[in-house]
């Protein structure tokens, strides 16, 4: 199996890179106290291989292949942001078209391992620290809008902007209690999330949320027609789709 990163072009674009997340067996979700019941309870997961985005995608991306720039705060580099759930998979259809590959969203459970830093995770609260200030924008920092993207540290698998900047969105569908679904069968092998809801998960906090919302473990969900200048989303290839 390839343990390189990748850099893959996009016609008339800037290139993508992805980081190798190798898989492996984590507690994704959290018992605190200060955790929301959606948080809860802590389960286990076991996860195949994946490349994720280095950081999310930005808008000179977005208009590389979509030709339009919906975000609110317009630069190349910052994310693309006011881009709902289905705006975001008819953009995938485009990119694969183009790109010859097979990008889609993250799962939940993939999102949290890639935050927490795989296999080198050091238990942060945050995507690589427990100072949000280090890795992340939020409401003390944000400046009340979103910030160029790999301005901060990243976290132990090199990847940036995953507490704070933007929420991001991730494939599954949304379910309150689909954690103690789980927390029931042990080890859960490469969740996909509930079948059906209403609702798609949101990951990461943005640049006017608290601390708390920032974290790692951190949910929050939307219609996945909904768009918002604090949302955006980054890309996931799984392993065995890379050709070598």
């Amino acid at each position: 199996m390839p343990k390189e990163n990748l850099i893959i072009q996009i016609p008339a674009g800037p290139p993508i890179e992805l980081v190798y997340v190798q898989g492996g067996i984590f507690m994704m979700g959290s018992d605190d106290p200060e955790s929301s019941d959606w948080e809860k309870p802590a389960h286990q997961v076991k996860l195949s291989d994946f490349y994720i985005g280095r950081y999310p995608v930005t808008q000179e991306q977005w208009q590389a292949v979509t030709g339009k720039n919906p975000s609110r705060f317009q630069s190349k580099k910052r994310p693309a942001e006011q881009v709902s759930w289905n705006d975001v998979h008819k953009f995938l259809v485009r990119l694969n078209q183009e790109a010859g590959k097979n990008f889609r969203l993250p799962t939940e459970a993939e999102w949290e391992f890639a935050a927490r830093g795989g296999i080198y995770s050091q238990g942060y609260t945050y995507a690589g620290s427990d100072r949000l200030k280090q890795v992340g924008w939020y409401d003390e920092n944000g400046d009340d809008q979103t910030h160029e993207v790999s301005q901060l540290l990243a976290n132990e698998l090199g990847l940036h902007d995953m507490s704070g900047n933007v929420y991001e969105w991730c494939q599954d569908w949304f379910g309150s209690g689909y954690y103690e679904e789980c927390q029931k069968h042990g080890v859960v092998e490469n969740p996909q999330g509930p079948d059906r809801g209403t609702r798609r998960v949101l990951r990461g906090g943005s640049w006017f949320r608290h601390p708390v919302r920032c974290r790692s473990v951190g949910r929050l969900h939307g219609a996945p027609g909904i768009r918002y200048d604090g949302i955006g989303f980054r890309l996931v290839i799984p392993c065995q789709q890379v050709v070598k």
